[in-house]
């Protein structure tokens, strides 16, 4: 039985002329597994904008219209470790296999299974770090007394509103002065 084959690839930008290349090897490789390619999608675009072309690729994995998704190399797939971790976990419970040929990685076979879980520990460690370092971020800024949450709002300001009001008895400038909507200072003032 053949898989069916998706292509992705990607570059940042449009002066970048490696697509054909990156194509090439994918359809090099499968056809070499025997494998029949169905789709080739190509993308051009930074990494932090939305990629809506490998949306619309995941929507195909989605529907079951897909057996194996080919990348010429990871970074060419997702943005970052949990980025390119949770698509590949959703790839794997969708029952696609993933394969990136730059970096010898292949989910078809059991070595590639064994990496796609290395993979998962890596994301999940990065993650434990960031929080970690967000927690120690907020702690140190409440050592140094820096206010955190939401800003004040409108009846943290009521002293300086009514003042406002007894001087000037209009809202809209009150409102404009200090940065608050009109139904808030009439919230205050009521």
């Amino acid at each position: 039985m053949y898989k069916r084959v998706a292509i992705y690839s990607r570059v940042s930008t449009q002066d970048q002329k490696t697509l054909e290349m990156q194509i090439k090897a994918c359809e090099e490789y499968a056809t070499a597994r025997g494998w029949k390619v169905i789709h080739k999608i190509s993308e051009i675009g930074s990494g932090t904008k939305k990629r809506e072309k490998r949306e619309d690729l995941l929507k195909l994995c989605r529907q079951r219209n897909i057996d194996v998704l080919i990348v010429w190399k990871l970074d060419r797939w997702g943005r970052s470790v949990p980025d390119i971790v949770s698509t590949l976990q959703e790839l794997q419970i969708l029952g696609v296999q993933f394969v990136s040929i730059t970096e010898a990685l292949d989910f078809t076979t059991p070595i590639g299974r064994a990496m796609s879980g290395l993979l998962a520990v890596f994301a999940e460690f990065e993650r434990d770090m960031l929080s970690e370092r967000v927690k120690a971020g907020v702690n140190e800024a409440r050592l140094k007394g820096k206010r955190l949450g939401r800003p004040p709002t409108a009846k943290d300001q009521k002293e300086e509103i009514e003042s406002l009001w007894k001087e000037h008895g209009n809202k809209s400038l009150i409102a404009r002065k200090l940065g608050l909507s009109r139904r808030s200072i009439g919230r205050v003032l009521s």
